[in-house]
């Protein structure tokens, strides 16, 4: 009999949400048994109804325009580094142990002296009004509600004030520079004034180069105007986005510097009286000198893969980071997470908290505001159950030992 090809749950699921033109299977001998006894599912009319995270994701794509659910799915060139975010964590394994008191399990984690309810926060994504008519408002008031830590993007489609309003608690804000350090300078005060509590300094997002082929077949089949949407049919947020309204952006021609060099961060630690977190570090000699020169906070990503094709996961990244750094800041990631059991390796790995950001778009695509706390309280249901599993009955108590590499 001939070899059928197969596909792994994860390749299954993410290949529910992907565009027409791409395919994420990949061969196996056996199906899972969720695919043997699959059966058509009644509609999801509500968000408490979607089993998993990922089940989030095809709903996202039947609400959105291509071009707008193209914009989150798209990596950089054949999109292997967003795959690899997710695959990456069936290199771990759990050990499950069972002596253990379970009777009171605790998720919660002290970061920055305040104790978060879990060791989860919601990542910058820009431009969330294109998802769902409440945008970043949606997301805050579930932030709120869930009392989960909230990442607000330089492209937000809403002010900084009403976020941190809806909010109601600390807001981190995320900061593209841009090339023009007065821009800069005004960025870091607005965002003071505001009261936010960090500054989170992307340093990925190399942007004027890269290829999200993915996003742009997208929209040459989207039929829609981009005027209506997009102010002087221009995508480059600092002509239109909130954030800026008021700046004088004529001279910025991108959104990060290219002579983003230690001087530059120096310079800007000097400027930013809050928390400054660097975000994009990738490796163990990054991180080192990040933290050297005045970090709060390191934040291991690669942009979800929408700015590099190097194929190296955030999960795998982790390791080298957590040793560069020696316990000396926090030390944050985000990429591919969609599984409590994601967040709990990441944990184990070294990690102080974990940073979703497809995830919760794709609630608020579908959903709204319910979607964006379904989706929190999914990742809450599954970190709590394989901790059962790990006989770890606090966040603490997950380390080296709870993982092996397979």
């Amino acid at each position: 009999m001939a070899k059928r090809e197969q596909l792994t749950r994860r390749a299954v699921l993410g290949s529910l949400g992907a565009l027409p033109f791409l395919s994420w299977a990949r061969a196996a001998d056996t199906p899972p048994p969720s695919l043997l006894y699959q059966r058509e599912a009644a509609p999801l009319t509500a968000a408490g109804q979607v089993p998993n995270v990922m089940g989030f994701e095809p709903l996202a794509r039947r609400a959105l325009p291509p071009a707008h659910y193209a914009y989150l799915a798209t990596g950089v060139d054949d999109d292997h580094t967003v795959v690899r975010n997710q695959e990456a964590f069936g290199h771990y394994q759990i050990r499950a142990r069972r002596f253990a008191d379970r009777r009171h399990l605790d998720l919660t984690r002290e970061v920055f002296g305040a104790r978060w309810p879990m060791p989860l926060y919601l990542s910058c994504v820009s431009s969330m009004g294109a998802f769902h008519p409440e945008g970043e408002l949606a997301v805050a008031r579930a932030a709120h509600s869930r009392g989960v830590q909230m990442m607000l993007a330089s492209g937000s489609s809403v002010a900084v004030r009403p976020v941190l309003d809806a909010c109601g608690g600390p807001l981190w804000m995320q900061l593209y520079p841009t090339d023009d350090w007065a821009v800069t300078e005004e960025l870091v005060r607005r965002y003071t004034d505001a009261g936010v509590s960090a500054i989170v300094l992307t340093l990925d997002n190399l942007g004027r180069r890269r290829n999200n082929e993915t996003l742009f077949s997208a929209m040459a089949r989207d039929s829609r105007p981009c005027a209506s949407c997009h102010v002087n049919n221009s995508h480059d947020m600092w002509r239109r986005g909130p954030i800026f309204t008021g700046i004088d952006t004529s001279r910025v021609t991108q959104l990060e510097p290219d002579e983003q060099t230690l001087q530059f961060f120096d310079r800007l630690r000097a400027q930013v009286k809050v928390r400054l977190i660097a975000k994009g570090i990738v490796t163990g000699e990054d991180a080192a000198l990040a933290v050297q020169h005045g970090a709060d906070a390191v934040i291991v990503s690669n942009h979800g893969g929408r700015d590099e094709e190097t194929l190296r996961a955030s999960i795998d990244c982790l390791p080298e980071v957590v040793a560069a750094v020696r316990g000396r800041v926090p030390v944050f990631v985000d990429g591919g997470f969609r599984r409590g059991t994601d967040v709990f390796k990441a944990l184990a790995l070294g990690a102080s908290a974990i940073g979703v950001g497809r995830p919760h778009a794709w609630g608020l695509s579908a959903f709204g505001q319910d979607g964006v706390e379904a989706v929190i309280d999914i990742y809450a249901r599954e970190l709590d159950a394989i901790m059962r599993q790990a006989g770890t009955v606090n966040t603490g108590e997950i380390g080296a030992a709870s993982v092996l590499r397979a």
